[in-house]
């Protein structure tokens, strides 16, 4: 199965229930079919097969398009993040080494001068205007066939997206078609899915140059209405979810705790929702309690997945949430069970399972594993040894099969001799009235190897006393684990998802390394 049957069988299933909708725009699925068939023709015209086709916009439909277009004309899509400054466009399509480059007006000044840079570029193709020296996009579409090309293999790499960058360098992951639809219908199989409601509405304000965009294929699977946002922003999504009755969204965190505190939230309908996923990066539970209060209609359900495994292979299902509301709330830390099409294990550094609760790296197997890294044939062989994805997360599963992420590897933190789990001490912080977000990371010390940094961000209007901080930790954390050093600001660095860019904490904090004092 490819990408493109995802919207060719519910074009034939429905072909006039709404498929997407933005900003007044709108098609049917038989429209949209026919429209990503159009491009794939289209583009065969500018490129070969094999070839890359990178995008560099905000959310619009051309994106949707191209999600599907790309992969059936046999390329492989290139998903560049648009917040990237030119300099880390330049190194991450020099890589990737496309043959067109897709972007908006809004772009087009960073996009020509990448094109100068990376020699690979022959065409840029603009989706919103007919700009000197660009391709329009609708050109692509005018006049060329509405049936499918001649498909590609299964195993063709369809998306090409580069991680997050959180900890380095970003490495571009390889998506094949069968890795994307076994992400898709692993999601399909294991999220649930309410009869009583189709199509469904479901609302993405996800970047689709995130990982987080398959929600677009999944929506499309069930042949629900999608309704799509340009960029993600609060007011914004609770108009959108009033206007179009929208009955299923998901958020990162961060994105959730923006909506929750926005003070227009009151003056919106949102009854329609009866399902929120949320994902991306730790939930504070004090959010998701508060989330679950507001949307009293909404069923919540998490779950764990990255870039390489092509989205979620853990799923924390609606029924946990109710039993974590009725007593368990230690559930409400877990990122749940394997779902239906994964195989996840915890690890030692031997590879052997470790036993209940005891803290390993996850590694996962099935079908929707990437088949690699981008032109890395070493870090490929490194992450997938052993015939198992290694996914660099430290986890443990506990006596009934849940599963709790406790933190990256790399932001592990080793003081005096003892292991400290960042995600451990952010849960502690975030209890913290005066506190809206935090992030935990070591900086090198002379006496303990390593001590113990938070950075935090107050609530809006507000103030942090750090001793009160310390004192407050003191109380509900071991001495080893609390921080020796507090440090505010007025934003944490995010990307574009909102996940906070660890690495940029810790290279602030290195110089100040040093000083063993609490």
């Amino acid at each position: 199965m490819r990408i493109s049957d995802v919207v060719a069988f519910a074009a034939r299933r429905a072909p006039d229930v709404a498929a997407l909708r933005f900003e007044g725009r709108s098609w049917t699925y038989r429209e949209l079919h026919a429209d990503v068939c159009r491009l794939a023709h289209g583009l065969r015209g500018l490129a070969g097969p094999g070839d890359r086709v990178a995008v560099l916009t905000e959310n619009n439909p051309e994106y949707v398009l191209a999600y599907y277009g790309v992969p059936l004309a046999g390329m492989a899509l290139v998903f560049v993040n648009y917040r990237l400054a030119s300099r880390e466009v330049v190194d991450v399509l020099s890589d990737a080494e496309p043959t067109v480059l897709i972007t908006e007006l809004k772009f087009l000044e960073t996009a020509r001068a990448v094109a100068e840079s990376v020699g690979s570029v022959r065409t840029i193709v603009c989706v919103d205007g007919d700009a000197p020296g660009t391709t329009p996009f609708s050109a692509l579409l005018d006049g060329g066939p509405d049936t499918e090309p001649d498909p590609p293999d299964d195993d063709t790499p369809a998306w090409l997206i580069y991680t997050s960058g959180t900890t380095g360098r970003a490495k571009g992951a390889v998506l094949t078609h069968r890795n994307v639809v076994a992400g898709v219908l692993n999601a399909a199989v294991s999220w649930g899915y309410d009869e009583e409601v189709w199509p469904a509405v479901s609302l993405c304000p996800w970047p689709l140059c995130h990982i987080a965009g398959y929600g677009v294929l999944v929506a499309h699977l069930h042949a629900d209405t999608l309704v799509l946002m340009r960029r993600y922003d609060p007011e914004g999504l609770l108009a959108l979810v009033q206007e179009h009755r929208v009955t299923s969204t998901t958020a990162a965190p961060t994105m959730l705790a923006m909506l929750l505190r926005h003070p227009a939230f009151d003056s919106y309908d949102t009854s329609s929702v009866r399902r929120i996923g949320y994902g991306s990066a730790p939930m504070p539970v004090t959010v998701l309690r508060e989330a679950m209060r507001r949307f009293p209609n909404a069923q919540f359900q998490t779950g764990f997945g990255m870039t390489e495994l092509s989205g979620n292979v853990l799923v924390h299902s609606a029924e946990d949430h109710v039993a974590a509301a009725q007593g368990r709330t230690e559930l409400l830390a877990s990122v749940g069970k394997p779902m239906s099409l994964s195989a996840v294990r915890v690890v030692d550094e031997h590879g052997v399972d470790t036993a209940a609760d005891v803290v390993g790296e996850l590694v996962v197997r099935g079908d929707q594993v990437c088949s690699g890294y981008w032109g890395r044939p070493e870090a490929t062989a490194e992450a997938l040894r052993g015939g198992w994805f290694h996914t660099g997360d430290l986890a443990r599963r506990d006596a009934e099969g849940y599963f709790y992420i406790v933190d990256r590897k790399k932001d592990m933190i080793l003081t005096g001799g003892e292991n400290v789990y960042s995600r451990e001490v952010e849960d502690v912080l975030h209890e913290h009235p005066a506190v809206a977000a935090a992030a935990v990371v070591g900086a090198p010390d002379e006496v303990w190897g390593e001590r113990v940094v938070a950075v935090l961000e107050p609530v809006a209007g507000g103030s942090i006393d750090a001793d009160e901080v310390r004192a407050f930790c003191r109380e509900r954390l071991a001495g080893y684990k609390c921080p020796r050093e507090v440090v505010v600001v007025d934003e944490l660095p995010r990307n574009t998802v909102g996940k906070i860019l660890k690495r940029v904490l810790r290279e602030r904090v290195a110089p100040a390394a040093g000083g063993g004092g609490a």
